[in-house]
Order: C-alpha cells, then structure tokens, then sequence
C-alpha cells in the first residue's frame, strides 16, 4: 500500500490541495532549473513527508546526502573557476551552464532532504597543493571537471541500488545522473578526449568514490 496516498486520504481535500501547491510550487522552481520534470506521486511524497513529520529511510537519507556533498563540491567548483576568468571565451557557455545545473542539484536535493540536508564542506581544490594552479591554468582546471564529473556519475550509478525504496527519489537521481554524463562528455570533448571509457560504464562504491573526493575536503 502507497504511504503518501494513505496518509494523504484521511485529510480533508482542501488541506492536501493547498499542501500539494505549496510543495509543487518549492520544487517546480528547483526542478525546472535543473531540468526535471516533477511528476504527482513525488509531489505527494514530498508534501506528506514535510508536513507529517514521515522521515525519508535512513539508506535514502544517507544516499541523498551524499549525493549532496558531491553536488555541493562541484558547485563550488564551478562557482570558483566561472569567477577565476581562465575559461576561454569559446567555453564560458558551457562552464556556467554546468555551474548552473549543479547548483539547481544542491537546491533540489536539499529540497526533498529538507532539515536532515548536510551543510555544505569546507574546499581545497588544489587538494593540499597537488594542483596549485587549477585556477589560473585552464588545462588543470579542465582536468579536475573531468574527475568531477566522472566521479559524479559513478557515484550516482554506485548508489541507485539505495534508493530502490522510493521509485519517486530514484526517478529524480537518474535524471540527475543522465545529466551529469552529458557534462562529463561534453568536458571531455573539450579536452579532446572521447565521451567514453568502453561500451559499459562502471559504478563506484561509496568508499571508493570519498577516497576520491577527499582530497579535495577542507
């Protein structure tokens, strides 16, 4: 039996109208700049789990948070090398679209997270000195958008296993992971490099991907 529908059925429908509206409203604006289509049941989902206090699975809250901080990382990077004016002119479009859309995930994620959301970590990106110059040299700043994104969509593919419990979140994963591998191409592309590794691509465990990650902590 749907959870949401059953908590959502016993209150009078005026009260889920405006519930639904509200929460429709919030999320449509996050999920529209990241290019996400809401659909009624996460709506509902969303609205039944802020306004009666359900809590999302420990496994789904863990997953989204730490998506998050993935996404929290790459938005700052982004942030940072889109001010730094070391992209050409030719990719200035591409770097603050990516920027855009990373900052859209941060938004939306927090949305459905709401007060269980992690705050956003302290950042080195020169990962103690090892790149220096990532953002005065756009060859080394090119280099860590690639890790950046791959490691994004290897994680989000890692952990859709994870959020098998809510059809809804997980729909809204995938979509950010299909974008996150178009990022990935595209900066690829840029660096000449093909948008591929082989004919299958490979997921990375949470231990694998913080290994990864970590350096890159403050």
């Amino acid at each position: 039996m749907n959870t949401e529908n059953t908590i959502l059925s016993a209150i009078e429908p005026e009260l889920v109208d405006t519930i639904v509206q509200g929460r429709r409203d919030m999320f449509s604006k996050y999920a529209k700049a990241a290019g996400i289509m809401t659909s009624a049941p996460l709506v509902l989902a969303l609205a039944s789990n802020q306004a009666f206090g359900q809590s999302l699975p420990k496994v789904i809250e863990d997953t989204l948070n730490f998506a998050l901080t993935l996404e929290y990382l790459e938005s700052a990077f982004y942030k940072e090398g889109n001010a730094a004016g070391i992209i050409p002119s030719q990719y200035k479009t591409v770097f603050r679209t990516i920027g855009q859309h990373e900052d859209a995930h941060v938004k939306l994620l927090k949305g459905v997270l709401g007060s269980a959301a992690v705050k956003a970590p302290g950042v080195d990106f020169t990962a103690g000195g090892k790149y220096a110059d990532v953002f005065s040299n756009f060859d080394t700043f090119l280099t860590l958008s690639q890790t950046f994104e791959d490691l994004g969509v290897a994680a989000y593919k890692g952990q859709a296993g994870n959020l098998m419990g809510s059809k809804e979140v997980l729909t809204v994963a995938l979509q950010i992971h299909s974008v996150e591998a178009r990022h990935a191409s595209e900066v690829r592309r840029i660096g000449l490099k093909f948008g591929w590794d082989g004919a299958f691509d490979k997921p990375l465990s949470k231990n694998a991907v913080l290994a990864a990650a970590t350096p890159f902590l403050a």
